[in-house]
Parts: C-alpha cells; structure tokens; sequence
C-alpha cells in the first residue's frame, strides 16, 4: 500500500520566504555584535589630573605716593603774661644727694634701636634668591631653583589632591583651582587663598598647600623677604 501525500503539507513552496528570514535575523544580529561594548568600571570612574605649569600670574607693583604732606598752618605764639612775684616763703633745707659718676652711661655707648620695617611680599617672577624647596639646595643657579620648585610643588600637589571629590560633587570635564599663597621669612605657608567651582575644592586645594614642606626663604639684595607663588591645578571628571 503506497503512502499518500497531502499536496498542501510540502515545504519546499515556501523555501524562499524562509531564507529570506534566516538572512534578516542573521544581520539583525551581526549589526547587534558589532554595536556591542564593553566598558571597565574601575577605568571608567577613574580622574584625570593633569597639572599645567602655566605662567604665573603677575602680581601689580605697588607705588606709594612719595609727595610730602602740606606743611602746618602758622601757630601764634600764646600771649605771656607775668604772674606777680610770690610772698617770701621760708624753704626747708635739703640734705645734699652723692651722685656716682659710674652709674651713669657714656653717650656714645647708647644704641639707638632700630624702627620696624613692614617688609613687602615679593612676587614669584620677581625674586632675586628663590625660596629653597627641599631637594633643590644643590642648585646654583635661580632659573634652575624656580624650575627645581615649581616641579616639586606639581608633583606634590599632584599626589596629594582628591579628584574623586569632583565626581562626589557631581562636577562634569575639566575643574581648574587656583591657589595663592605666600612663604613668609621663615620659610612657611601662608596666607593661603584658593578659587575653584565649589567651596569643598576651595578646601581641599588649601588642605594639600597648608601640608607644603618648609623651605629656606627666599632673599631680595641678601634679606630674607617673603615670597608669594601661585599654582594653577586642573583635573577632569568623566
């Protein structure tokens, strides 16, 4: 007995349809594959700190007005008048007083003390003597010291500023913090100024300059001066 084949159940009527989808899913996901990426979280939330020596900023020269005051208006002498002579008055005797010559101090041995002088900040770019920054004390020359410092500073900075803080304070690209500070006759930090986006970097860019190591100050024409620098400090958020 011969089997019987129902005419409607061949596939090979619709074997072009079929390819046609075969082919649409296998570039439907070929395109997929291509799309397709993969990022590392670690890299991803990672900061970039780039720190860029760029030229300090210059700081105006003050010029004090050296113009005399007017002198004073004329003063008419007061009028003298003579008092009457006094009654005679019997004085009571005074006992003579021994004076001893060595006590007393020769003139020309008196020292006349010095007055204070206020001492002006010199800027940066202007210092004869740059202020010695640990590790830059076997350099003659000042070009080299101001160049020896200003790395020095960069790396510390560098290595000492959280830039993870830019991305807790949902900050976006690059974040640049200026700071100014000043290292005083004794060769310390002070007078520490910071300007950034936020009021937390503001802290943080004080927090890392205040940790500076003491340096031996900086001299204009053999006197010890203090000295004001300013670094720009710049990271990027991703």
């Amino acid at each position: 007995m011969k089997p019987k084949k129902n005419p409607k159940a061949d596939l090979r009527r619709n074997w072009v349809l079929f390819l046609q989808i075969g082919l649409i899913v296998t570039l439907f996901f070929t395109l997929q594959a291509f799309q397709w990426r993969t990022y590392d979280p670690a890299q991803a939330g990672k900061d970039v700190l780039s720190l860029d020596d760029l030229p300090q900023e210059e700081v105006p020269v003050t010029v004090y007005d050296q113009t005399p005051p007017p002198p004073p208006p004329p003063v008419e002498p007061p009028e003298i008048k003579i008092a009457p002579d006094d009654a005679d008055v019997e004085e009571d005797e005074i006992a003579p007083t021994e004076i001893n010559l060595d006590d007393f101090v020769e003139p020309e041995d008196i020292i006349d003390a010095e007055p204070d002088e206020e001492v002006e900040t010199v800027p940066f770019k202007f210092i004869e003597d740059v202020p010695l920054f640990p590790g830059c004390e076997d350099l003659d020359n000042n070009a080299d010291r101001k160049t020896c410092m200003s790395e020095k500073i960069s790396r510390f900075v560098g290595k000492e500023f959280d830039t993870r803080l830019g991305e807790k304070l949902g900050l976006t690209g690059m974040n640049l913090v200026t700071v100014l500070f000043v290292v005083n006759t004794q060769g310390e930090i002070e007078q520490v100024q910071a300007r950034a986006p936020h009021p937390k970097l503001e802290e943080e860019a004080k927090r890392v300059i205040s940790k500076l190591p003491r340096m031996k100050p900086g001299k204009q024409r053999g006197k010890a001066v203090p000295v004001s620098y300013a670094i720009p400090i710049r990271f990027k958020v991703q």
